[in-house]
């Protein structure tokens, strides 16, 4: 299927492995200009030449909104303008109520909820104004079954999940589109590093069997993403092999 995407320029935030980078190689290889960040411009440079197609990348910290908005800016810069944000971010520290003091849910506010604020705050009003664009916010299955022991990722993700729907439907007529994807368990390094590298226990859970794919996972994105998605936007879809329990 053709996605419509040869030339969009797309901005992918902490694209420098796992599920960011799988969004940023699936956007490349459908003919998008891509702008990755990462904390380490080294190791963003590296991850932009693994995935080819002209990607760029650069140093960015998208764990702060000044931070987030900067890339966002740059990325437009580069390019010429924006078509695509995929916002992305690394996970807090793991914690329950008992064990987190208040001031670790402000970092993961900030990392989680008020980074997207400000990338779709620099990104969305250019997008508006060509009437075309498309964000997709990489948020967690926890939205809707959150997962224990990562209270302040489950709070802000949370948030940010009502923020990007609220936007969807204020932009919608403009021709954008305003997603959000809840992953479930991937064979990614966040992963690894919450369960360690065998994985059999953890997929045993999931009712696919398997945990999964990032690179499946960055085909969705891709497809969210093309001119065919025009009319899916306010959705907040679980990619999660079918493991959260609710009806919605």
């Amino acid at each position: 299927m053709e996605l419509g995407l040869i030339g969009r320029r797309a901005a992918v935030a902490a694209g420098t492995a796992g599920l960011g980078w799988e969004a940023a190689r699936a956007l490349a290889s459908e003919g998008a200009s891509v702008v990755l960040c990462g904390r380490d411009a080294e190791r963003a440079e590296d991850a932009a030449r693994r995935i080819g197609h002209g990607a760029l990348g650069v140093g960015a910290d998208v764990g702060s909104p000044e931070g987030a908005a900067g890339f966002v800016e740059q990325a437009a810069a580069m390019l010429g303008g924006l078509d695509i944000l995929v916002t992305n971010a690394g996970g807090p520290p793991p914690g329950t109520f008992e064990t987190t003091e208040l001031a670790a849910y402000e970092k993961a506010l900030s990392l989680n909820l008020l980074s997207v604020v400000a990338m779709c705050k620099a990104a969305i009003p250019g997008m508006c104004d060509q009437g075309w664009g498309r964000v997709v916010a990489i948020t967690s299955i926890s939205v809707r079954q959150p997962i224990a022991n990562l209270i302040t990722s489950n709070t802000a993700r949370a948030g940010a999940t009502g923020f990007v729907k609220t936007v969807a439907t204020e932009v919608a007529r403009h021709g954008v589109t305003v997603n959000s994807l809840q992953p479930g368990y991937h064979a990614t390094d966040r992963v690894r590093s919450l369960v360690g590298d065998d994985m059999s226990s953890l997929a045993a859970q999931i009712p696919a069997g398997t945990v999964g794919d990032p690179a499946d996972f960055g085909a969705i994105v891709a497809f969210l993403c093309s001119d065919q998605a025009r009319f899916i936007t306010g959705a907040a879809i679980p990619v999660d092999g079918g493991a959260a329990g609710g009806l919605q």
